[in-house]
C-alpha cells in the first residue's frame, strides 16, 4: 500500500496517515492480512520524521485496524477477528513454578495467541533492553516484576513497565507499585498471604512450641514474608525464630517453615537432622513448605504447603486476553496438608 501526505495541508501529518490508511481499511483497498510500509520506509518515502509515523501507526493499531507482528512489520487486522494477538512473555527467571503458570497460560489461549517468551533475570536493564527492541511489535506484554527492592532500582523498573501501554500490560505474581491506570494483574500479597495462609491453615492445629523459619538472606521478598509470619506468631503467642540455614538441633513439638525452595540442600539436611533426633516429621516435628507443585505429593511422604495458585493465575491471565478485559485479581493463596503437618 502506498501512503501519499499533503505537506502543505493544515492537517496534521499524524491526522492525515490515520485518516488515509483508515479509509483505506473501511473501503476495502487495504485488504485484510495486507503489509503496511515499515515505519522508517514510510518516513524516508514522505520526507516525514519516524516520530510522526509511529504516533500514527500506534493510533491505528489501538483502533484495531493494524496489527503489530514481532519482526515482521504491520499489518491490516482481519475484520472477522481472525489475526492473532502477538504476547511478548518476560518472566524474571525460569523456575519451577514459573513454568507451571507458563504451561497453564499457554494452554488456555490455545491457538488463539502467538506467545514469544523472555527472561529479564531480574535486571531492569535487560527489560529496558526487550522493551527498547520490541515496545511497537506485541499486543500484550506478561511481566513479571520481580526486581531487587532498593529504592533506585524500583524507580527504574517503574519508568520501564510505565513505557508500555496500559492496555496491553499483564502483570503476574506482583503488583509493582507506582504504576497506574486501567492495566491488567494476577498477583501475591508476600505478606499478608502468609499471613492469612498461615491462619487459614493452622485452625485445628493448636499451640506450637516454636515455629523456626528457615530463608536464605538473598530471598527477594523475605522481608515482607517475615513480616506476616511475626505477626502470625505474635497473635498466637507462638514464638517464632528465623534461620538461614537448617538447625542441627530439633526438638519434639518444633514446626518448620521452610521459604527457600523445596529443591533446595536445606530441606533434605533438615529431614536428616530430625531423623537423627529419632523423632517422626509429621508427629513428632512438623514441616510446611513454600510453594507448591506436583511434586510436593511424593516429597517426604507428602509435604506441607502454602502457596499461590500458580496454575490459576496462569489461566485467569489467558483469559483477559481472550476477554479483552483489564483486571486486577489477587490471586488464591492457601495451606495445602500433606503428612508433614
Amino acid at each position: 500500500m502506498r501512503i501519499n501526505v499533503d505537506q502543505s495541508s493544515k492537517e496534521p501529518i499524524y491526522k492525515q496517515l490515520v485518516s488515509k490508511v483508515e479509509r483505506a481499511f473501511h473501503d476495502g483497498s487495504l485488504s485484510a492480512g495486507e503489509q503496511l510500509p515499515s515505519m522508517n520506509d514510510l518516513a524516508d518515502s514522505s520526507g516525514i520524521s519516524r516520530e510522526t509515523v509511529k504516533k500514527a501507526y500506534k493510533i491505528l493499531t489501538d483502533k484495531g485496524i493494524i496489527v503489530p507482528k514481532q519482526g515482521k512489520g504491520f499489518f491490516a487486522a482481519d475484520v472477522n477477528g481472525s489475526t492473532r494477538p502477538q504476547v511478548l512473555v518476560i518472566f524474571d527467571k525460569y523456575s519451577v513454578y514459573k513454568q507451571i503458570l507458563f504451561n497453564a497460560f499457554a494452554q488456555h489461549l490455545g491457538n488463539e495467541a502467538d506467545i514469544t517468551i523472555v527472561n529479564h533475570n531480574q535486571s531492569v536493564e535487560l527489560l529496558e533492553f526487550y522493551l527498547n527492541n520490541n515496545l511497537d511489535n506485541f499486543d500484550y506484554y506478561v511481566v513479571t516484576p520481580h526486581f531487587p527492592l532498593d529504592e533506585a532500582t524500583q524507580e527504574k523498573a517503574v519508568k520501564q513497565l510505565n513505557r508500555i501501554p496500559n492496555r496491553k500490560l499483564i502483570m503476574l505474581d506482583r503488583l509493582q507499585p507506582g504504576i497506574n491506570g486501567n492495566y491488567s494483574a494476577v498477583y501475591q500479597d508476600f505478606e499478608n498471604d502468609i499471613y492469612y495462609g498461615l491462619t487459614e491453615g493452622w485452625k485445628d492445629y493448636g499451640r506450637a512450641s516454636r515455629l523456626r523459619v528457615i530463608t536464605l538472606p538473598s530471598s527477594l521478598y523475605g522481608e515482607c514474608i517475615r513480616r506476616g509470619v511475626e505477626r502470625f506468631a505474635r497473635e498466637r503467642g507462638i514464638p517464632a525464630e528465623f534461620l538461614t540455614s537448617a538447625p542441627e538441633t530439633v526438638a519434639q513439638g518444633d514446626i518448620f517453615l521452610v521459604l527457600n525452595s523445596q529443591l533446595d540442600a536445606g530441606l533434605v539436611t533438615l529431614a536428616q537432622n530430625i531423623g537423627k533426633a529419632g523423632l517422626q516429621i509429621g508427629s513428632d516435628v512438623k514441616i510446611i513448605s513454600y510453594n507448591e507443585y506436583d511434586m510436593n505429593e511424593l516429597i517426604l511422604g507428602g509435604l506441607t504447603t502454602v502457596s499461590t495458585d500458580f496454575r490459576l493465575m496462569g489461566q485467569l491471565a489467558a483469559e483477559m486476553i481472550l476477554s479483552r478485559q483489564p483486571r486486577k485479581i489477587h490471586c488464591t493463596f492457601r495451606m495445602i496438608h500433606r503428612n508433614t503437618f
